[in-house]
């Protein structure tokens, strides 16, 4: 958007905006021929395969020659799941939760780097700003929990869901309703609308401010503005990586809040 920018004006025709699904929709670079929807690869599924990758490369090479003192790789892999360990699970699972550390491990670092490449140079884009891939995950962890309660609970995971204890029976017909819409529609709903709705408004956020900056830079009257908006944007960058952490480890907690829901439902 911004090279669309600044081309238009170079070319004499003065700022030219394009339209605001530019902002997320990005053009097909093979298999649109197949259907663009629905088989077409572009810059989205690129990050969202770079996500995939990186995390699994980081924690091969933070496996491969393990040592007794860790360096390097190690140390940092060790770091990893350390703070998932004792900021995630053991805050929301507990006892027995260190087995579903590996599934809650891949969901923060996938979604960071979903999201980081939002600043990133040649990228700024973040793939959860559409909504495939937290719908994907949003069902991806209801898939998970519900198999956890059936493994631990059996077929009685259902009514235990849904006939929560200490309830007065005559309450059971307004309530359980509400437990099972919320189980399993609201919990995997909501975690995927979180992520896409804050993700899509600091991309949103970003590029207006960038593009703000290049029309006052290219206004002479207007110049003088450019040194509060260029700052914002700076300000905005940082705040956006912040953002890219924060929301990938709260769908990590809330996964493991659901997972241990299903592993402990006396609690």
């Amino acid at each position: 958007m911004l090279a669309a920018i600044m081309a238009a004006e170079e070319s004499g025709g003065g700022l030219a905006y394009p339209p605001i699904e530019n902002l997320v929709e990005w053009p097909t670079w093979f298999g649109g021929e197949l259907g663009d929807s629905l088989y077409g690869f572009n810059k989205i599924a690129l990050i969202s395969v770079l996500a995939t990758l990186v995390t699994a490369l980081l924690f091969f090479l933070a496996g491969r020659g393990r040592k007794m003192i860790p360096k390097g790789m190690q140390n940092f892999g060790e770091i990893c799941v350390d703070f998932i360990d004792k900021q995630v699970v053991q805050q929301a699972i507990g006892h027995g939760g260190e087995k579903y550390i590996p599934f809650l491990i891949s969901i923060f670092f996938f979604v960071f780097f979903g999201n980081i490449t939002e600043v990133l140079p040649g990228f700024w884009m973040p793939a959860n700003a559409r909504m495939a891939n937290p719908a994907f995950l949003g069902l991806l962890t209801l898939v998970f929990f519900v198999a956890v309660g059936l493994k631990h609970q059996g077929p009685k995971y259902f009514i235990n869901v849904g006939f929560p204890p200490g309830v007065p029976k005559p309450l059971y017909i307004l309530v359980t309703p509400i437990e099972y819409l919320s189980t399993f529609i609201v919990r995997p709903f909501s975690l995927a609308v979180r992520l896409f709705a804050n993700m899509l408004a600091g991309h949103i956020l970003l590029v207006t401010f960038g593009v703000l900056c290049i029309a006052l830079f290219s206004a002479s009257l207007l110049g003088a503005v450019l040194l509060l908006s260029f700052p914002m944007l700076v300000a905005l960058t940082a705040f956006e990586v912040m953002v890219s952490f924060l929301q990938a480890y709260v769908f990590a907690i809330l996964a493991a809040v659901y997972i241990g829901g299903a592993l402990h439902p006396e609690h």
